[in-house]
């Protein structure tokens, strides 16, 4: 998908999402990005603009139904969205000394992460069926095709995020509508700072950007990376279920506390 003018990307303002939006801008393009952070967000725009695409920015969050909802269609109604970026989220995990993730976490992750989606998403599903093109792209995790011990909610949300995607796909496309599913590993970002345990093969978000960029231009249903973690995940869930968990306790990981600052995060596969 290379000949795209107008786009949105949620969870703008930092991780995967602010690098995501400085890869895609180019003179000639429109981009809608949104975010909890204002200062972030802005700080987004500018060097989206400064790359010569113009910028629009909605502070708000996903779980906003109808506050988001508004911004998408208004943005919508200025000039037809050609991609859509599901991109905000939350992570978490167990409580001190392993002890269970506490419920009020665990549901504020499958809110962000799960509800968010579908609140990006459906507002501009029918526009983008009547025009019969355009692309929307989700953001999963590798831990969707491997859960972690460490991060139930997280890995649960982001296991449905790629169910919901797939199964969109299957809908949209006869239609003209793409959809890709993105399942990153580690990426470098607040989240990733906030996972203190084992992060092979993590990179710079500004790599997982480019890397995004290419799957989406090539109109790619699944972008996955890195290819060795990707690999041994692929393994991993060929192995009997007692070495998968031996194998695993090698991920073990201390996941602090998130700030609710506004900073949209990126880490173990999401953002």
């Amino acid at each position: 998908m290379t000949g795209w003018t107008s786009g949105v990307i949620t969870g703008a303002s930092g991780g995967i999402g602010a690098a995501l939006a400085a890869e895609l801008a180019a003179p000639g393009r429109r981009l809608l990005l949104t975010g909890r952070d204002g200062a972030r967000l802005a700080a987004a725009a500018a060097a989206a603009r400064a790359k010569g695409a113009a910028v629009e920015t909605a502070q708000a969050d996903v779980t906003d139904a109808a506050a988001l909802a508004a911004a998408l269609r208004a943005f919508d109604a200025a000039g037809p969205v050609d991609l859509l970026v599901a991109n905000a989220g939350l992570s978490s995990g167990l409580g001190p000394g392993r002890s269970m993730e506490p419920p009020e976490r665990a549901r504020r992750v499958l809110a962000v992460n799960l509800e968010g989606t579908l609140n990006t998403v459906e507002p501009l599903i029918p526009a983008m069926v009547a025009r019969g093109r355009g692309r929307i792209a989700l953001m999963s995790s590798l831990a969707a095709l491997r859960p972690l011990p460490d991060m139930p909610a997280y890995s649960a949300s982001k296991a449905a995020v790629r169910a919901y995607g797939t199964s969109l796909r299957g809908w949209l496309g006869p239609q003209g509508v793409g959809v890709t599913v993105i399942c990153p590993g580690f990426v470098t970002s607040p989240m990733s700072m906030r996972h203190r345990g084992f992060k092979p093969f993590e990179i710079p978000a500004d790599r997982a950007a480019a890397l995004i960029a290419q799957g989406l231009a090539r109109g790619r249903p699944y972008v996955t990376f890195p290819w060795p973690l990707a690999a041994l995940t692929w393994l991993d869930n060929r192995l009997p279920a007692a070495v998968s968990d031996w194998f695993a306790r090698g991920f073990a990981a201390e996941i602090a506390p998130e700030q609710e600052d506004g900073a949209p995060q990126s880490g173990p596969g999401g953002a």
